[in-house]
């Protein structure tokens, strides 16, 4: 299933290009000449989240921003899992079809360890790393694990195909006072019926599912990327992933580290401090 949706050139003004993966057709941008950022969203964005830093930095950067398999234009193929490592293994070959090298990936939500877990079988290329409000360990807090198995029941599985749930309640219901009604809409529609929104389904679900992967981050990760330059951009109202349980855990994976606060930011940072990411990326990585 593909996506009959042509966004509006005024909020999103990037030419759509396509990459046939091994699990499906992948949407993403390419914008700018530069050293490469790749942009990775999580659930239930797009690419869209980035167009303020995208349009931001693509003058003097490479932007790429990709949408995962079963989100924003990308294709929802019947027989794909949605699982967090089939996402990480179609970015991976996102990457060597583009041959980025000195590369900078930035992931927020579950493009953390999306871009992470793409990353390390790709660390020699990899230039340096920003992580803004995402975890790459296992999810051990009481109520974000509730989260998971109320969103993971029957009945709410049902409000998220049937409702668009995850967009109307979670997204739309943190950034309803940011968003004009244009961009609000922009969300919305790429996620159209119940069939569309089969991806958005397994994304809550992996909070517990996906634990092996989580661990096996949470050990990887500082010892094949740790090195890394990298940047942490927080927003500190996130009720998600907070800051005081999250930061600590960065700085011990991340030997050269700078973190950027985003004072008045919850989880939807792209959205909140745009101008704030744009300044922290570039003053990071000149």
């Amino acid at each position: 299933m593909l996506i009959d949706f042509v966004p509006d050139e005024t909020l999103y003004p990037f030419e759509s290009r396509w990459f046939d993966s091994s699990a499906g057709r992948v949407h993403y941008i390419d914008e700018g000449a530069g050293p490469p950022i790749l942009f990775c969203h999580g659930s239930p964005t797009w690419s869209f989240l980035y167009r303020h830093i995208v349009k931001g930095l693509r003058d003097r950067y490479r932007c790429i921003a990709i949408d995962h398999l079963g989100f924003g234009l990308s294709e929802r193929p019947d027989d794909f899992g949605y699982r967090i490592a089939e996402h990480t293994t179609v970015l991976g070959e996102l990457i060597d079809h583009l041959q980025l090298d000195d590369l900078i990936l930035m992931g927020q939500d579950w493009g953390g360890p999306i871009g992470l877990g793409a990353a390390m079988s790709r660390a020699d290329r990899v230039r340096g790393i920003v992580l803004g409000n995402t975890a790459f360990w296992p999810i051990e807090p009481l109520a974000n694990r509730a989260f998971s198995v109320i969103l993971g029941s029957r009945p709410m599985q049902r409000r998220i195909l049937e409702r668009n749930l995850l967009v109307e309640r979670f997204l739309l219901g943190e950034l309803g006072g940011t968003l004009t009604e244009a961009e609000a809409n922009h969300y919305r529609v790429v996620q159209p019926t119940e069939e569309a929104r089969r991806g958005l389904t397994v994304m809550p679900k992996e909070i517990r599912a996906a634990r092996p992967l989580l661990e096996q981050l949470a050990h990887d990760v500082p010892a094949l990327l740790g090195h890394k330059p990298t940047l942490a951009v927080w927003g500190m109202r996130d009720v998600v992933f907070r800051p005081k349980a999250c930061l600590p855990r960065i700085h011990d994976a991340f030997a050269d580290l700078e973190v950027v606060e985003l004072p008045r930011a919850q989880h939807f940072i792209q959205e909140h401090a745009p101008g704030e990411i744009i300044s922290a990326i570039v003053n990071r990585f000149p």
